[in-house]
């Protein structure tokens, strides 16, 4: 089975739709699922521009407007988590996954699914120490500090995925830290120069991915986040090995496209993850909104009895309804002069809780229906970071990439760590 990998796509889904059909009619080469690792933005409206963190003038629609809105579907099925970039409204609508437009899946917070009998998890957001321990205490109106915090991963997400069994491939936007120890560091150097002090201290990537990856030891590992193409092998004390890749953002090009050969094991389509759900609920006691740390147990696996309680739950059947609903007004139906975004509550939630038997999700306002939210402000801990075209290592996987002629928006400055230039003179600054 061939599956494509996009790192970054920043809300432009028809280039790379475009370019996976380009491969199909030139090379034969059919992409059966796609895999994109964060900064999606899905963005549906100009008023969800209020929950997500860029300053104004990176405020940018793109195309994916036009996928919730039906004007256009995706081609290929495609699997998606947060990162940093991301209309965050939206996406708290979903904590444990769902449709965000036909076709197209977001793993949640933290998720699991299963596709062709392949394993596939993944963890939206970014490393933050300071938030790690807190509840998913956000929800809008975001304030100033809420509307970045929102997207920054929980040790609550990170222990829940710890009790998974084998998977196959995992998603994460942020690198796990010390990767680079596992592929061509003096060439990512090369590249990115201004990385050397965050990787002499070990501060580059996400401690708890890193702590994924040790337990997990899935055979495949894709990130985005820093806007550089870097693979790495690992090979773990157990005997497993680990492929990593981290790929670019969607700009032309760029060397943000992989294609990959995996061997499927079934022609099931996309399904729900028995075991994941069944995780879900035997921690869903632990999922507090809280701003203070949250205790978390030790890790007590599913066992085969609880599992077997979900199946009959489920009728054994974990095939993913194609129950997408839109909840905001698209951005034909949006009034003139938008304004910010309210909280809306997602039947594909409330149904996913009803029939797992989990609380409200976590974040999840009371009712605020009619409230707006502030206008984000600029974060003042925004470091600057260059984002040449250089060359970089080549593995065996089959790449591809936007040609000169694609056009593209600008590209999207990230608020939080990495808003990127395009020169090499640009500074590192904290």
């Amino acid at each position: 089975m061939k599956i494509a990998v996009v790192g970054c796509s920043h809300g432009e889904l028809d280039p790379i739709y475009d370019l996976l059909q380009f491969i199909e009619a030139e090379n034969g080469v059919k992409a059966e699922l796609l895999l994109i690792c964060g900064d999606f933005q899905a963005v549906r409206n100009n008023a969800d521009f209020y929950s997500m963190a860029v300053p104004p003038k990176f405020r940018k629609l793109n195309t994916f407007y036009k996928y919730y809105s039906g004007e256009k579907t995706a081609p290929v099925p495609t699997i998606i988590i947060g990162g940093n970039h991301e209309a965050s409204n939206f996406m708290q609508e979903l904590p444990y996954g769902g449709w965000i437009a036909p076709n197209i899946y977001y793993l949640g917070f933290a998720g699991c699914v299963q596709f062709r009998g392949l394993r596939i998890a993944g963890m939206s957001g970014i490393y933050k120490h300071h938030d790690y321990h807190r509840g998913h205490f956000e929800h809008p109106p975001y304030n100033n500090s809420s509307l970045r915090s929102v997207y920054h991963t929980r040790q609550i997400d990170v222990w829940r995925l710890k009790h998974l069994s084998p998977i196959d491939i995992f998603l994460s936007h942020d690198w796990p830290t010390g990767i680079w120890e596992h592929g061509d560091v003096n060439a990512l150097l090369h590249r990115k120069p201004f990385f050397r002090d965050d990787i002499q201290s070990y501060r580059l990537g996400s401690a708890a991915a890193a702590e994924l990856l040790e337990q997990l030891q899935p055979n495949y590992w894709f990130s985005a986040h820093l806007h550089v193409r870097f693979a790495a092998y690992l090979r773990h004390k157990s005997g497993a090995n680990t492929r990593f890749l981290a790929l670019d953002k969607v700009l032309p090009g760029r060397r943000f496209l992989q294609l990959l050969d995996v061997e499927s094991r079934s022609d099931e389509p996309l399904s729900l993850d028995p075991e994941w759900l069944c995780i879900l609920r035997n921690t869903d006691s632990a999922a507090v909104p809280s701003h203070a740390p949250v205790f978390l147990p030790p890790i007590s696996k599913p066992t085969e009895e609880e599992i077997a309680e979900i199946r009959a739950t489920f009728m054994d059947t974990f095939r993913l309804p194609e129950n997408f609903e839109r909840t905001a007004p698209t951005l034909s139906e949006e009034q003139n002069g938008s304004k910010p975004a309210s909280w809306y509550s997602n039947p594909q939630t409330e149904l996913l809780c009803k029939m797992v038997g989990l609380r409200r999700p976590f974040g999840a306002p009371t009712s605020l229906a009619g409230m707006h939210l502030p206008p984000p402000s600029k974060n003042p801990d925004e470091i600057v970071l260059d984002d040449d075209d250089g060359n970089n290592d080549d593995d065996e996987m089959v790449e591809g990439s936007l040609s000169k002629k694609t056009e593209t928006s600008a590209p999207i400055a990230n608020p939080d760590e990495i808003p990127l230039g395009d020169s090499d003179e640009e500074q590192q600054n904290e």
